[in-house]
């Protein structure tokens, strides 16, 4: 059983390893990518175009120019704040709080994960390769069984 005691989710958060922090990065794409894709989120990478939905920037559009996976933020070009003594910082954004306009797909192991999640659109396909997914067996809970007091202590 997962633990919902949130003590135990702020460490898991904190103290995750770097694989898992990968997908804590996701964030929801736009309509029509949600159409051609076949998904409802993806993990941010550097390079993808986002449009901001909460805070001070909400409606502003860019590209991600950065991702540092140690503080869970993005970068996103032209997003800056100035400080008391003139220069430009870039602006730290969650990546729940952004949504992806258009994803870079230059990577092959992104294009492989939207195609097993179902990006390639059953028209493209000949009519032969198109197989309703058979559906998912369920896993049988079993119950562990009670050992007795007398069984470890010998029966004394």
């Amino acid at each position: 059983m997962k633990t919902t005691k949130p003590r135990k989710q702020r460490k898991n958060l904190y103290q995750a390893p770097h694989h898992k922090r990968r997908k804590r990065f996701s964030a929801p794409l736009s309509a029509e990518l949600k159409a051609s894709q076949n998904t409802r989120s993806v993990p941010v990478i550097t390079g993808d175009a986002v449009r901001i939905m909460r805070g001070d920037h909400r409606g502003f559009e860019g590209k991600v120019s950065r991702v540092d996976r140690k503080k869970y933020r993005i970068f996103v070009e032209g997003v800056t704040r100035e400080k008391v003594d003139g220069t430009s910082l870039p602006v730290p954004i969650h990546p729940s709080k952004v949504m992806i306009t258009r994803l870079k797909l230059d990577d092959k192991r992104r294009k492989e994960i939207l195609k097993r999640r179902g990006a390639v659109e059953e028209a493209e396909l000949p009519k032969e390769e198109v197989k309703p997914k058979a559906p998912a067996k369920k896993k049988r809970k079993t119950r562990k069984k009670k050992r007795k007091v007398a069984e470890k202590t010998g029966g004394s």
